[in-house]
C-alpha cells in the first residue's frame, strides 16, 4: 500500500505578462508539492478563475491594466475572506504594501526575486503564516512610528512633480511661501531625499504618487 500522500498546494497567477507568467509555471513545475490551476491574464479574469479554482494561494500583479491589483484582492475576499493572497510587484514601496495588506494580502514579492524566494513564500502563506521581505517591514514599520507623508504633503508633493515654485504651489494651494517650504523640508526628511527631484521620484517607486 502506498505511503499517504497529500494534496500538492494549488496556485493560481494573475498577471497580464505572458513571459513572467512562464517564468513561475516554470518554477512551479519541478516542485511535487506545488500545482498550478490556473493563470489569468487579468483582474477580471483572476476573479472568475478563483471562483472556479479555488485555489490555496494566488499570486496576484498590482498593476495591470484592467483593474489594479488591490482592486482584485478586494473582490476575491468580499467572496472568500479566508482566500491567501500574495502581492506581486516590480515596486518597492511601503505604500503600496500597507495597502494591499490592508485589504488582506498576506505576502508581499518583489518580481526580481521571484525565482529565489516564490517557493518559501508560497509554503509559508499555505501554513497560515504571512511573508513581508524584511526591507518592506523596516519600511512599513517607520510608516507607522510617524514617518508617513500626510495628506496636505502628497498635494505639495504632486504640485512639485508637475514642476511648481513653492510661489507657485502656495498660490495654488492658499498657503504661504513659507508654510509651503516648511511642508517641502519635512518631506525630504521622510523621504530621506537629496533634493526635490529625488523626492518625487522615491514618491513614484513608493506608491505615493502615481504617473
Amino acid at each position: 500500500m502506498n505511503a499517504y500522500q497529500p494534496l500538492p498546494i494549488t496556485v493560481l497567477t494573475v498577471d497580464d505578462h505572458p513571459l513572467f507568467q512562464q517564468g513561475i509555471a516554470s518554477v512551479i513545475a519541478n516542485e511535487p508539492d506545488l500545482y498550478l490551476v490556473g493563470q489569468a491574464a487579468n483582474g477580471a479574469e483572476g476573479i472568475a478563475l478563483f471562483r472556479e479554482k479555488r485555489p490555496a494561494v494566488t499570486l496576484i500583479d498590482l498593476q495591470m491594466p484592467d483593474m489594479s491589483g488591490i482592486d482584485v484582492i478586494v473582490a476575491i475576499r468580499a467572496e472568500f475572506p479566508a482566500a491567501r493572497i500574495v502581492v506581486l510587484t516590480t515596486l518597492e514601496g511601503d505604500v503600496n504594501a500597507a495597502r494591499a495588506i490592508k485589504v488582506g494580502a498576506v505576502g508581499y514579492l518583489f518580481k526580481s526575486s521571484v525565482r529565489k524566494t516564490l517557493l518559501e513564500t508560497v509554503r509559508i502563506v499555505h501554513a497560515g503564516g504571512q511573508c513581508i521581505p524584511p526591507s518592506l517591514a523596516h519600511a512599513l514599520l517607520a510608516t507607522r512610528n510617524g514617518n508617513a507623508i500626510t495628506g496636505r504633503e502628497v498635494d505639495v508633493l504632486k504640485l512639485v512633480a508637475h514642476g511648481n515654485s513653492n510661489v507657485s504651489i502656495a498660490e495654488a494651494l492658499s498657503l504661504s511661501p513659507e508654510t509651503v517650504k516648511g511642508y517641502v523640508s519635512s518631506i525630504l526628511l521622510k523621504l530621506q531625499a537629496r533634493d526635490r527631484a529625488h523626492a518625487v521620484l522615491i514618491a513614484l517607486q513608493r506608491g505615493i504618487l502615481s504617473l
